[in-house]
């Protein structure tokens, strides 16, 4: 039974040396028991019942029932906080964008396969992430993706005249979640997302939710390592009206498509001309362990003062996203949306920006592509 405060957690892996290895990592933190082990699937929904864990850590590829089919059993029945352990491969790339779209608070990549011999190299990962996720709220888990909205729902709710945008916009926590603030639909205007812990989910909820006719470029940074941004950037882009794509060098920024920040390299905007293109740079440092980082973006946005920006930061720990923010609205033009507490997975990025006075407005994730779109006007 668990001593204190600790989190009481369940490790599921085919693998008896990878169960041994991973309860060893977790045994040794402070913070967290491990009550119990299951060999499957099945035994691992069954032992979720019994055990009422406060966090599960999931192998994906498992014998008798695989971790997909558990983790939407898990959550259906019994919703608890889920960490994937996931390969690096293709197909598990994109069984674990599935896993977050079926529920999963997060994933760590094993660095060596299945059988990883040199899983030591992400245990702090895997400590951080257990800990963030058992402070999840289960609400924000069962939640269901809205999927695509008809935005003629809001056609009677916002104003018909733009206005013009301040250099520096102060808080406006009195709108609601269709803005009374309009930025003008022209070559100048940019959307620029940032998430981390609980992003693809969200990311889902926002871009299937804005029309092809969106009609800006959509810069978007998720925290992912590399191998997992174009599986996320394919799943996204066969469910969404608008084009997603994982961002490529030099690349012309586009109305109409949002491009996803790869895995490993920071994700700039630059001028060339009257044009704008992706830079992708893997030299600069992680900032805050993050690369890409939504602080980078944000700054590189800030160099063009002649733009239109609306900024959007949503679920995620840590804080990446503030320090660019403040870059942004000092030497910029923008309005930025962060996502609630109430539907935040990890509320600590938009966190952040709320408690450093940068949103304008306080959103629901089920209404952020709604105040998009009331937003950017024609």
């Amino acid at each position: 039974m668990s001593t204190g405060n600790r989190k009481k957690v369940l490790v599921v892996d085919d693998s008896a040396f990878m169960r041994k290895l991973i309860s060893d990592f977790l045994s040794g933190h402070p913070e967290i028991e491990v009550i119990g082990t299951a060999r499957n699937g099945k035994e691992a929904v069954e032992k979720v019942q019994t055990l009422k864990p406060d966090v599960v850590t999931m192998d994906i590829e498992m014998p008798i029932m695989d971790g997909l089919e558990a983790l939407k059993e898990i959550m259906a029945s019994h919703p608890v906080p889920i960490v994937m352990l996931s390969s690096t491969t293709k197909i598990g790339a994109e069984n674990t964008i599935l896993a977050m779209e079926y529920g999963a608070v997060d994933f760590v990549a094993k660095p060596g396969g299945a059988i990883s011999l040199n899983l030591h190299e992400v245990k702090e990962e895997i400590l951080g992430k257990v800990i963030a996720a058992s402070g999840v709220r289960l609400s924000t888990l069962a939640r269901k993706n809205a999927g695509r909205r008809l935005t003629q729902q809001i056609s009677s709710k916002t104003v018909d005249k733009a206005v013009e945008i301040p250099a520096f916009f102060p808080n406006l926590s009195q709108l609601t979640s269709v803005s009374k603030y309009m930025i003008p639909k022209t070559g100048k205007t940019f959307v620029i997302i940032g998430t981390s812990t609980g992003g693809p989910r969200a990311l889902q909820e926002v871009l299937t939710g804005l029309p092809a006719s969106i009609g800006v470029p959509i810069l978007v940074v998720q925290h992912m390592p590399p191998g997992f941004t174009k599986s996320l950037a394919d799943r996204l882009n066969g469910l969404c009206d608008i084009q997603v794509k994982e961002a490529e060098d030099g690349e012309l920024l586009e109305k109409g498509t949002a491009y996803i920040a790869p895995g490993g390299k920071h994700l700039k905007m630059i001028k060339k001309g009257m044009a704008y293109y992706v830079r992708l740079d893997a030299v600069d440092p992680p900032r805050a362990g993050h690369r890409p980082s939504v602080d980078v973006l944000l700054e590189s946005a800030a160099a063009n003062a002649e733009l239109y920006f609306l900024t959007v930061i949503m679920t995620g720990m840590g804080y990446d996203g503030k320090n660019g923010m403040e870059v942004l609205r000092k030497n910029g033009k923008t309005i930025t949306i962060a996502e609630s507490a109430k539907t935040s997975v990890v509320y600590g990025m938009p966190k952040a920006i709320k408690e450093a006075g940068f949103a304008d407005e306080v959103v629901d994730l089920h209404d952020i592509s709604e105040s998009i779109i009331g937003i950017i006007k024609s």
